[in-house]
């Protein structure tokens, strides 16, 4: 589907128009064939590279080609499909247009096509940050979810059982995921600002700036996380181990302690004549040297701190 957004600095809402124009916002979700054969006619696009964008796990960059700036990123979407945590977005920057491309309903795009952000579409660089800021935003969001979930989990260190140990999995998942989106299209960003491809006042000068920050705060707050993913699933696995040892050495100690009256008891079981048999104090004797045994066991277990 394809929608075109129209708005200049005169104008007090943004409306949609039936034709492509100058200043024009033209939005494609999942567009058909034949929808991509207008917008190649009608903008003179590159082919190959719009196509690019039908690539669910295109990666991060971007390309200037036939007057155009074509800038690949991916932002946060909660795909049950592939096995990925985050969406290609394509935003193509061309003489008179703004295009985006994505294959999915992006909701980071919400506030600024309801009205909720003021967006003027004839400020094409202004919009294409405004567009990189939702998507930012939308990342820092779900890394604040993920980050209270970790320290959820590590709040109760001694009884991480194998529900949290997946949760950790599928969080460490999603800030790969998140680290391998956000990091290259810095890496853009900062290709864009050097190389001067598009045109960029003093005031947008600032704001790309201030989005590089962001991003880079964004990917070292991830490997914040992972790292103390790999903490507490190293303390953990330290906490199981030592428990099974001292569970495995408790077991130990019993059964040493019961392989003693075992073995006294299936001696004067035997029948055959055994020492003070016929005697009315050899059940007592038995017993108390069972006691006796028993308690130097003990003892010895003590002192080499086995218990």
């Amino acid at each position: 589907m394809i929608t075109r957004y129209f708005r200049t600095l005169k104008d007090s809402d943004l409306k949609t128009v039936p034709e492509t124009r100058s200043g024009v916002w033209i939005h494609a979700v999942s567009p058909s064939h034949e929808e991509l054969q207008t917008l190649f006619a009608e903008l003179a696009l590159d082919e190959a590279l719009v196509e690019d964008a039908l690539d669910f796990y295109e990666v991060p960059r971007f390309e200037r080609t036939s007057g155009a700036t074509f800038f690949f990123t991916r932002y946060p979407f909660a795909e049950k499909k592939e096995d990925t945590d985050t969406a290609p977005l394509l935003v193509v920057l061309g003489e008179s247009f703004v295009l985006t491309v994505v294959q999915r309903e992006m909701p980071q795009l919400t506030p600024l096509l309801d009205g909720t952000k003021i967006i003027h579409t004839t400020q094409k660089t202004k919009l294409f940050i405004q567009i990189m800021q939702e998507i930012v935003r939308s990342f820092e969001a779900e890394l604040v979810r993920l980050r209270r979930s970790v320290h959820k989990d590590r709040a109760k260190l001694r009884r991480i059982g194998g529900r949290e140990i997946e949760r950790f999995v599928t969080v460490e998942h999603k800030l790969s995921d998140m680290i391998a989106a956000v990091l290259p299209t810095n890496i853009a960003l900062q290709q864009i600002t050097k190389a001067q491809v598009i045109q960029l006042y003093r005031e947008d000068v600032d704001l790309m700036e201030d989005l590089m920050i962001d991003n880079t705060q964004l990917v070292d707050s991830a490997r914040s996380v992972l790292n103390t993913i790999q903490n507490v699933r190293n303390a953990a696995e330290a906490i199981l181990t030592n428990t099974l040892n001292n569970r495995i050495k408790t077991l130990t100690v019993l059964t040493i302690l019961l392989t003693i009256p075992t073995i006294i008891s299936s001696l004067y079981g035997m029948n055959v004549p055994m020492p003070g048999m016929n005697e009315p104090w050899a059940f007592g004797a038995v017993l108390g040297l069972i006691v006796v045994l028993v308690g130097l066991a003990l003892a010895v277990f003590k002192k080499n701190e086995w218990l």
